[in-house]
């Protein structure tokens, strides 16, 4: 090959894989060392230099300036020394050009050899890193095989690396065919023996969120919040959204106009089913919407160290199937999304176990009686109109006249900061105040009327 002809094999192969030609010429030099050490031995201290205009390669050994040589390989005399550097003294190093002129056809193979060597390092460790950057995300991948030796992982093409589904991150019943085209989401990137490898999935509960994050543009910016997520891949998964600022509909920006943006999302999750639901931090609401599309009539909450927080949710009959969803479903989901044990019941039912509205009224009055804080105790029993039991709670010596239940939500509800606003921070006390305070005002406002 000639000298030119190297440089110009080097600038194609970088330009076709994509590599750094500096990484491919210093490959090249180390396989010339290599090569040279080889056909005439180790122990000296060499380098090789490849000239990037004209592709002339030399190789430099640094020798030892003695006055008598013992070992060529390593040491130089000083008068052989000074025909190279004529001002050099004994005991200095000194750098000279060592080619051989039989530096031929065999270190030539062997540079060859280890520069493709090198050469597929480097493309090793650039895949790797680019996959890395994927780690976390979604990628859309063309489905190369499945590999039924390995468990019947499915192996993807992503274009500059591959990656492998393996049986665990398929949706159940979901058929996987040869050149199809898919979204998945990359859990994490390995080194393997076969090379850098992404492990994908398509069950990650990240996986729909990532989705979400990419059809819905309030969700980017942040004007809409992710708050949780409850998932049976490939049936049905609900999300539960939060606006973060003023005059946006957290769940009309999830479904978009006529469903366009939930349907996307549905379409790269092969047809599962998603409900959107608004987040609330009062948990009676928040219950009450994740069991969505059932319709609530009543929630009671209770709490213990043995069973931790249930929820007691009552429904008109008619829509109990559909509270508790096939084989439970939507009960299942629901209390995934709040993190409360759901105790589903219709109206009849309830009844007969004696869970009258009364009964429902005085068992919230209990699960209010053990909270520790003032503040979550007024929430309750102003949500009861009772009116005894918050003076009772709060120690107040006045006797104001009772609140209609109309007005009790104001009393106790506390604004989220506008965008841009720095929230204000408030102990327990300054909160339980407020909340008396504003009740308070309420009932003396009714005594005036």
């Amino acid at each position: 090959m000639a000298r030119n002809d190297l440089i110009i094999a080097i600038n194609q192969v970088c330009a076709e894989r994509g590599l750094d030609p500096q990484i491919v010429i210093e490959a090249i030099e180390q396989a010339l060392v290599s090569a040279y050490r080889k056909k005439f031995g180790g122990g000296q201290n060499v380098f090789a230099k490849i000239d990037t205009k004209t592709g002339e390669m030399k190789v430099f050994a640094e020798l030892e300036v003695v006055e008598r040589v013992k070992d060529p390989r390593t040491q130089i005399s000083l008068e052989e020394a000074r025909r190279h550097k004529p001002d050099v003294q004994l005991g200095d190093k000194i750098v000279i050009e060592a080619t051989p002129k039989d530096f031929g056809r065999i270190a030539a193979q062997t540079a060859k050899q280890v520069m493709m060597q090198r050469i597929r390092e480097a493309e090793r460790a650039l895949t790797y890193e680019e996959l890395k950057k994927l780690e976390g995300e979604v990628v859309l991948g063309t489905i190369q095989r499945i590999d039924r030796k390995l468990g019947n992982q499915v192996v993807v093409n992503l274009g500059r690396g591959e990656g492998v589904l393996p049986r665990q991150e398929q949706i159940p019943r979901e058929r996987y065919r040869q050149n199809d085209k898919m979204y998945f989401y990359v859990k994490a990137v390995e080194d393997s023996s076969r090379g850098p490898l992404a492990i994908l999935s398509r069950t990650d509960v990240r996986f729909v969120r990532r989705l979400l994050e990419r059809e819905v543009p309030e969700i980017r910016t942040g004007a809409v919040e992710i708050k949780s997520i409850a998932r049976e891949p490939g049936a049905r998964s609900k999300v539960a959204v939060a606006a973060v600022q003023p005059n946006v509909d957290p769940v009309g920006s999830c479904v978009g106009v006529r469903g366009t943006r939930i349907q996307a999302v549905v379409n790269a999750l092969g047809g599962e089913k998603i409900d959107v639901v608004e987040w609330s931090k009062d948990p009676y609401k928040f219950i009450a919407n994740a069991l969505s599309p059932a319709k609530v009539i009543d929630v009671v909450l209770m709490e213990d160290d043995e069973e931790g927080r249930r929820a007691l949710v009552i429904v008109p009959d008619e829509q109990l199937s559909l509270a508790i969803g096939k084989e439970g479903q939507n009960a299942r989901l629901a209390a995934k999304l709040t993190g409360w044990r759901v105790d589903i019941r219709g109206e009849k039912e309830a009844a007969e176990a004696g869970l009258t509205p009364e009964e429902r009224k005085r068992m919230r009055m209990r699960y209010a009686q053990q909270k520790a804080d003032l503040l979550s105790q007024a929430e309750v029993f102003l949500r009861e109109g009772a009116v005894e039991e918050v003076k009772a709670a709060a120690e107040t010596p006045e006797a104001p006249a009772p609140q209609t239940p109309e007005e009790q939500p104001e009393a106790v509800e506390a604004d989220a900061p506008d965008a841009g606003e720095e929230e204000e921070y408030m102990d327990v006390d300054d909160l339980d105040r407020m909340a008396m305070e504003q009740f308070m005002k309420a009932e003396d406002e009714q005594g005036e009327r």
